[in-house]
This record gives structure tokens, C-alpha cells and sequence, in this order.
């Protein structure tokens, strides 16, 4: 009898661990850590007057844009055992805008990424480790855009042009993603994953005070890397 109840016991304790550990529909996981934006930039030329635009007889090319790592936040619900829907925010990004190749800075912007994702988990949802893969879409907002001091400086010094009023368009493109979540204590969780976000945006600006600059096509596509802590309720 004694050796019925113990095993009875063990069974249930096991029972118990078990679920402790287990994702399940109607599940919020909440994370918040380090997340850069490593963009993999590239660029049709800057235009003035729809001609390229040149400094000293030379065409001055596209622009590329710098990485930068902020508080990552986000929150997922599980709508299924492996399937949940997560929201990613974060502080705003800041970035410089560089010409291509690095041969000057022209001014900075900053930006806000919201992005929905709807992740599958591989994983029986009693595992520790929670592997998944997700698709999504982005809405990429940019403000605080300006131009470097410096760099106007040039411009007006070598073209005799005034340049002002920089202005980024927002975007609207998917993202992809893969991650893994591993449960460190009950319902604690640490989580590192890597998505793709296609981001493109026009870029125009004044030049002696008429709307004649543009950047028609600025690819900025990032890479962006999160590790962050979670928390399961």
C-alpha cells in the first residue's frame, strides 16, 4: 500500500512539473531586453532636380544608414499551444545617415518598428526549450530626420546650394523570424532571436529652399537581434 502511494505521488509530481513547464492556449508571455538593428542598407543615388547629385565633378552616390541597440519590448499571446501572436516595440531607434561607402555623414533620423507576428512553436509545450519560427508585418515610422551641420556646411561651401527640410516616408513590409525560448525557473524565461524586416522609404529634402532633392529608393532591410527575459502569466 505504502509502495502504491508513493508511486502515486511521484506520477503526480511528475504530472505537475510537467505542466509547469508547459505553453498553453490563452498563455501572455512578456520579454524585454537588448535589441539592435543592424540594417543592410542600400540605396538608388541622391538626386537634385532629378539629376544625380555631384560634389566637385564627382557623382556623390547613395546613402547607408549605421546600427544602433535599444530596449526591446514584447508581448505574445498563445491563440493554440504552439501558436501564439506577438507584438514587438521598442525605444526609438537613432541612426545616422551616411553616404554610401562612408565618405561623409549627411544628417540622422530616428525611427519606431512595430511589428505583428504570428510564431508556430516546434516544440511539445511541456519542453524547456521553445524553438519557433514566425512571419509577420512591419509599419517602420521615421522622425527627427536632419541633416549634420558639417555636411551642409560642405554643400552649400562646394555646390552653393542651401539643403533643409529632410524627410523620411514611413514603410510597410514583412518581417521573418526565428527564436527559442528556454524556461530558466517556472514561468521564466530567456529568449534570443534574429529576425529580417524589409524596410524601404523615399527620402526628399529642399534645396535652396525648393522640393527638388530625393533619394528615390532607400533599402534599409535590417537584421535585428534580440536577447531579452521573459515572463509567462
Amino acid at each position: 500500500m505504502k509502495k502504491t502511494l508513493l508511486t502515486v505521488a511521484v506520477i503526480g509530481a511528475l504530472g505537475l512539473t510537467s505542466n509547469a513547464f508547459a505553453y498553453e492556449k490563452g498563455d501572455w508571455l512578456v520579454r524585454a531586453g537588448l535589441t539592435t538593428v543592424a540594417p543592410d542598407a542600400s540605396s538608388s543615388n541622391i538626386l537634385v532636380g532629378g539629376a544625380d547629385f555631384a560634389l566637385g565633378g564627382a557623382t556623390v552616390g547613395g546613402v547607408d544608414v549605421d546600427n544602433n541597440t535599444q530596449l526591446g519590448l514584447n508581448i505574445a499571446y498563445f491563440f493554440t499551444d504552439n501558436i501564439n501572436v506577438e507584438v514587438l516595440a521598442a525605444t526609438p531607434f537613432s541612426h545616422d545617415i551616411d553616404i554610401l561607402g562612408g565618405a561623409a555623414e549627411l544628417g540622422s533620423t530616428k525611427h519606431l518598428p512595430p511589428t505583428v507576428t504570428v510564431n508556430y512553436y516546434f516544440a511539445d509545450p511541456s519542453a524547456k526549450f521553445q524553438p519557433y519560427a514566425g512571419v509577420g508585418l512591419n509599419y517602420t515610422i521615421f522622425f527627427d530626420e536632419e541633416f549634420n551641420d558639417g555636411t551642409v556646411g560642405v554643400i552649400e561651401d562646394a555646390a552653393e546650394a542651401t539643403v533643409s527640410d529632410l524627410d523620411l516616408d514611413a514603410s510597410f513590409g514583412w518581417s521573418f523570424q526565428v527564436g527559442a525560448d528556454y524556461e530558466v525557473s517556472e514561468g521564466i524565461y530567456i529568449n534570443g532571436s534574429v529576425r529580417y524586416i524589409d524596410i524601404e522609404t523615399e527620402a526628399s529634402f529642399k534645396v535652396n529652399g525648393a522640393d527638388l532633392g530625393s533619394v528615390e529608393t532607400v533599402e534599409i532591410n535590417p537584421w535585428v537581434y534580440t536577447l531579452s527575459v521573459g515572463y509567462k502569466f
